[in-house]
Protein backbone atom coordinates (compact mmCIF):
# COMPACT_ATOMS: atom_id res chain seq x y z
CA UNK A 1 0.00 0.00 0.00
CA UNK A 2 2.62 2.51 1.04
CA UNK A 3 6.36 2.33 0.53
CA UNK A 4 6.77 5.12 3.08
CA UNK A 5 4.56 3.30 5.57
CA UNK A 6 6.39 0.03 4.91
CA UNK A 7 9.65 1.73 5.85
CA UNK A 8 8.08 3.12 8.99
CA UNK A 9 6.67 -0.30 9.81
CA UNK A 10 10.05 -1.98 9.35
CA UNK A 11 11.69 0.60 11.61
CA UNK A 12 9.06 0.07 14.27
CA UNK A 13 9.50 -3.70 14.14
CA UNK A 14 13.26 -3.29 14.57
CA UNK A 15 12.48 -1.38 17.76
CA UNK A 16 9.94 -3.93 19.02
CA UNK A 17 12.15 -5.05 21.89
CA UNK A 18 12.03 -1.59 23.44
CA UNK A 19 8.54 -0.32 22.59
CA UNK A 20 7.20 -0.89 26.08
CA UNK A 21 9.92 1.27 27.55
CA UNK A 22 9.29 3.87 24.86
CA UNK A 23 5.60 4.04 25.81
CA UNK A 24 4.31 2.86 22.42
CA UNK A 25 0.97 1.03 22.51
CA UNK A 26 -1.17 -0.53 19.82
CA UNK A 27 -0.74 -3.07 17.04
CA UNK A 28 1.62 -3.58 14.11
CA UNK A 29 1.66 -6.33 11.51
CA UNK A 30 1.67 -7.23 7.84
CA UNK A 31 -0.63 -8.94 5.39
CA UNK A 32 -2.08 -9.02 1.89
CA UNK A 33 -4.69 -6.97 0.09
CA UNK A 34 -6.74 -7.74 -3.02
CA UNK A 35 -7.61 -4.29 -4.33
CA UNK A 36 -8.04 -2.10 -7.42
CA UNK A 37 -4.82 -1.19 -9.22
CA UNK A 38 -5.93 2.45 -9.35
CA UNK A 39 -8.94 4.58 -8.31
CA UNK A 40 -10.70 3.97 -11.63
CA UNK A 41 -10.83 0.22 -10.93
CA UNK A 42 -9.22 -0.71 -14.28
CA UNK A 43 -8.08 -4.06 -12.81
CA UNK A 44 -7.39 -5.81 -9.52
CA UNK A 45 -4.14 -7.02 -7.98
CA UNK A 46 -2.72 -8.54 -4.81
CA UNK A 47 -0.38 -6.30 -2.80
CA UNK A 48 1.54 -6.79 0.44
CA UNK A 49 0.33 -4.26 3.01
CA UNK A 50 1.39 -3.18 6.49
CA UNK A 51 -1.06 -2.86 9.36
CA UNK A 52 -0.36 -0.04 11.81
CA UNK A 53 -2.43 1.22 14.74
CA UNK A 54 0.14 2.69 17.14
CA UNK A 55 0.00 5.44 19.75
CA UNK A 56 2.85 7.24 21.49
CA UNK A 57 1.35 9.84 23.79
CA UNK A 58 -0.50 12.32 21.57
CA UNK A 59 1.14 10.99 18.39
CA UNK A 60 -0.49 8.17 16.38
CA UNK A 61 0.53 6.17 13.31
CA UNK A 62 -2.19 4.35 11.40
CA UNK A 63 -2.43 2.61 8.06
CA UNK A 64 -5.37 4.77 6.96
CA UNK A 65 -4.85 8.01 8.86
CA UNK A 66 -1.05 8.29 8.54
CA UNK A 67 0.98 10.12 11.18
CA UNK A 68 -1.23 12.37 13.35
CA UNK A 69 -0.66 14.63 16.34
CA UNK A 70 -3.49 15.38 18.75
CA UNK A 71 -2.45 18.96 19.36
CA UNK A 72 -5.79 19.84 20.98
CA UNK A 73 -7.78 17.44 23.20
CA UNK A 74 -10.86 18.17 25.31
CA UNK A 75 -14.01 16.21 26.26
CA UNK A 76 -13.63 13.63 23.50
CA UNK A 77 -12.69 16.16 20.83
CA UNK A 78 -9.22 16.17 19.29
CA UNK A 79 -7.66 18.13 16.46
CA UNK A 80 -4.25 18.63 14.93
CA UNK A 81 -2.03 18.15 11.88
CA UNK A 82 -1.36 14.97 9.95
CA UNK A 83 1.01 13.64 7.31
CA UNK A 84 -0.04 10.75 5.08
CA UNK A 85 0.94 8.88 1.93
CA UNK A 86 -1.03 8.78 -1.33
CA UNK A 87 -0.22 5.95 -3.75
CA UNK A 88 0.12 6.92 -7.39
CA UNK A 89 -0.78 5.08 -10.56
CA UNK A 90 1.23 3.30 -13.23
CA UNK A 91 -0.37 3.72 -16.64
CA UNK A 92 0.00 0.20 -18.00
CA UNK A 93 -2.45 -2.52 -19.03
CA UNK A 94 -5.83 -0.95 -19.82
CA UNK A 95 -4.33 2.44 -18.92
CA UNK A 96 -1.57 2.30 -21.55
CA UNK A 97 -1.22 5.71 -23.20
CA UNK A 98 -2.35 7.71 -20.17
CA UNK A 99 -0.05 9.61 -17.80
CA UNK A 100 1.57 8.04 -14.75
CA UNK A 101 0.65 9.57 -11.40
CA UNK A 102 3.63 9.62 -9.00
CA UNK A 103 3.31 8.72 -5.34
CA UNK A 104 2.53 11.79 -3.26
CA UNK A 105 2.49 12.93 0.34
CA UNK A 106 -0.48 14.64 1.98
CA UNK A 107 -0.26 17.35 4.63
CA UNK A 108 -3.30 18.72 6.41
CA UNK A 109 -5.42 18.91 9.52
CA UNK A 110 -8.08 16.78 11.17
CA UNK A 111 -10.79 17.01 13.80
CA UNK A 112 -12.30 14.03 15.61
CA UNK A 113 -14.93 13.36 18.26
CA UNK A 114 -14.45 10.07 20.13
CA UNK A 115 -16.04 10.13 23.59
CA UNK A 116 -15.49 6.37 23.95
CA UNK A 117 -12.94 3.89 22.61
CA UNK A 118 -15.50 2.06 20.47
CA UNK A 119 -16.83 4.88 18.25
CA UNK A 120 -15.70 8.08 16.57
CA UNK A 121 -16.65 10.62 13.91
CA UNK A 122 -13.96 12.49 12.02
CA UNK A 123 -13.15 14.93 9.24
CA UNK A 124 -9.92 16.00 7.56
CA UNK A 125 -8.66 18.31 4.82
CA UNK A 126 -5.27 17.92 3.18
CA UNK A 127 -3.08 19.15 0.36
CA UNK A 128 -1.40 16.53 -1.81
CA UNK A 129 2.29 17.33 -2.21
CA UNK A 130 3.39 16.46 -5.73
CA UNK A 131 3.37 17.57 -9.34
CA UNK A 132 -0.27 16.55 -9.87
CA UNK A 133 -1.52 17.00 -6.32
CA UNK A 134 -4.70 18.80 -5.33
CA UNK A 135 -6.92 19.16 -2.26
CA UNK A 136 -8.59 16.20 -0.57
CA UNK A 137 -11.12 15.82 2.23
CA UNK A 138 -12.69 13.06 4.30
CA UNK A 139 -15.78 12.86 6.50
CA UNK A 140 -16.75 9.64 8.23
CA UNK A 141 -17.62 7.58 11.25
CA UNK A 142 -16.62 4.28 12.82
CA UNK A 143 -18.12 2.04 15.50
CA UNK A 144 -16.62 -1.03 17.15
CA UNK A 145 -18.41 -3.84 19.00
CA UNK A 146 -17.77 -7.30 20.49
CA UNK A 147 -19.03 -10.21 18.40
CA UNK A 148 -18.29 -13.04 20.84
CA UNK A 149 -15.45 -15.38 21.62
CA UNK A 150 -13.04 -12.48 21.88
CA UNK A 151 -13.77 -11.35 18.30
CA UNK A 152 -14.12 -7.58 17.80
CA UNK A 153 -15.97 -6.10 14.83
CA UNK A 154 -15.98 -2.58 13.47
CA UNK A 155 -17.93 -0.76 10.76
CA UNK A 156 -16.71 2.36 8.99
CA UNK A 157 -18.30 4.65 6.42
CA UNK A 158 -16.22 7.43 4.86
CA UNK A 159 -16.97 9.99 2.16
CA UNK A 160 -13.93 11.18 0.17
CA UNK A 161 -13.81 14.56 -1.57
CA UNK A 162 -11.30 15.97 -4.07
CA UNK A 163 -10.93 19.17 -6.03
CA UNK A 164 -10.73 19.25 -9.83
CA UNK A 165 -6.91 19.10 -9.92
CA UNK A 166 -6.78 15.95 -7.80
CA UNK A 167 -9.59 14.26 -9.71
CA UNK A 168 -8.00 15.18 -13.03
CA UNK A 169 -4.82 13.36 -12.01
CA UNK A 170 -6.61 10.01 -11.73
CA UNK A 171 -9.76 10.39 -13.86
CA UNK A 172 -8.88 12.95 -16.54
CA UNK A 173 -7.88 12.18 -20.14
CA UNK A 174 -6.39 14.87 -22.39
CA UNK A 175 -6.45 14.90 -26.19
CA UNK A 176 -3.03 13.32 -26.73
CA UNK A 177 -3.77 10.60 -24.18
CA UNK A 178 -7.08 9.91 -25.87
CA UNK A 179 -5.31 9.27 -29.18
CA UNK A 180 -2.75 7.01 -27.52
CA UNK A 181 -5.20 5.04 -25.37
CA UNK A 182 -8.47 5.04 -27.28
CA UNK A 183 -10.27 6.47 -24.22
CA UNK A 184 -12.45 9.51 -24.84
CA UNK A 185 -11.13 12.90 -23.62
CA UNK A 186 -12.44 13.97 -20.23
CA UNK A 187 -11.90 16.90 -17.87
CA UNK A 188 -12.69 15.98 -14.29
CA UNK A 189 -14.31 18.36 -11.85
CA UNK A 190 -14.26 18.52 -8.07
CA UNK A 191 -16.66 17.37 -5.38
CA UNK A 192 -17.58 14.08 -3.75
CA UNK A 193 -15.28 11.43 -5.26
CA UNK A 194 -16.41 8.23 -3.55
CA UNK A 195 -18.16 6.69 -0.56
CA UNK A 196 -16.49 3.69 1.10
CA UNK A 197 -18.09 1.21 3.50
CA UNK A 198 -15.71 -1.10 5.40
CA UNK A 199 -16.48 -4.04 7.68
CA UNK A 200 -13.60 -5.36 9.80
CA UNK A 201 -13.04 -8.16 12.31
CA UNK A 202 -10.19 -8.94 14.69
CA UNK A 203 -9.74 -12.58 15.74
CA UNK A 204 -7.48 -13.44 18.72
CA UNK A 205 -4.88 -16.09 17.86
CA UNK A 206 -2.56 -16.15 20.87
CA UNK A 207 -1.44 -13.76 23.60
CA UNK A 208 -0.47 -10.50 21.80
CA UNK A 209 -1.30 -11.93 18.33
CA UNK A 210 -4.41 -11.35 16.21
CA UNK A 211 -5.77 -12.00 12.73
CA UNK A 212 -7.26 -8.84 11.19
CA UNK A 213 -9.64 -8.98 8.24
CA UNK A 214 -11.59 -6.32 6.37
CA UNK A 215 -13.82 -6.01 3.32
CA UNK A 216 -14.66 -2.69 1.64
CA UNK A 217 -17.19 -1.53 -0.92
CA UNK A 218 -16.19 1.65 -2.77
CA UNK A 219 -18.73 3.56 -4.85
CA UNK A 220 -17.43 6.28 -7.19
CA UNK A 221 -19.67 9.34 -7.50
CA UNK A 222 -19.87 12.65 -9.34
CA UNK A 223 -17.09 13.58 -11.72
CA UNK A 224 -15.10 10.43 -10.92
CA UNK A 225 -18.00 8.11 -11.81
CA UNK A 226 -18.73 10.12 -15.00
CA UNK A 227 -15.14 9.82 -16.26
CA UNK A 228 -14.71 8.19 -19.66
CA UNK A 229 -11.83 6.25 -18.10
CA UNK A 230 -14.19 4.63 -15.58
CA UNK A 231 -16.94 4.05 -18.13
CA UNK A 232 -14.63 2.42 -20.72
CA UNK A 233 -12.10 0.41 -18.71
CA UNK A 234 -12.96 0.86 -15.01
CA UNK A 235 -15.77 0.27 -12.53
CA UNK A 236 -17.84 2.68 -10.49
CA UNK A 237 -18.47 -0.03 -7.86
CA UNK A 238 -15.30 -1.58 -6.50
CA UNK A 239 -14.29 -3.97 -3.73
CA UNK A 240 -11.25 -4.60 -1.55
CA UNK A 241 -10.40 -7.36 0.93
CA UNK A 242 -7.46 -7.50 3.34
CA UNK A 243 -6.02 -9.89 5.90
CA UNK A 244 -3.07 -9.31 8.25
CA UNK A 245 -1.36 -10.81 11.27
CA UNK A 246 -0.62 -8.22 13.96
CA UNK A 247 1.26 -8.09 17.26
CA UNK A 248 -0.17 -6.02 20.10
CA UNK A 249 2.19 -3.92 22.20
CA UNK A 250 1.21 -3.03 25.76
Amino acid sequence: MSRITVVLFAALMCLSASVSAAGIAGEAGAGLSYQPHDPSGSRYEVRPVPYLDLDWGDVSLGTDDGLTWNALKANGFSAGPFVNYLPGRTANGELQGLHDVPDMGEVGGFVQYAPADFWRVFASVGQAVGARGGVLGRVGGEVGYPVGGGVIGSSNVTAHFANARQNQAFFGVNGDESLASGIRPYNAGGGLQNVALTQSFEFPLAPHWSLLTSASWIHLTGSAADSSLVKQVGESNQGEVQAAIAYKFN
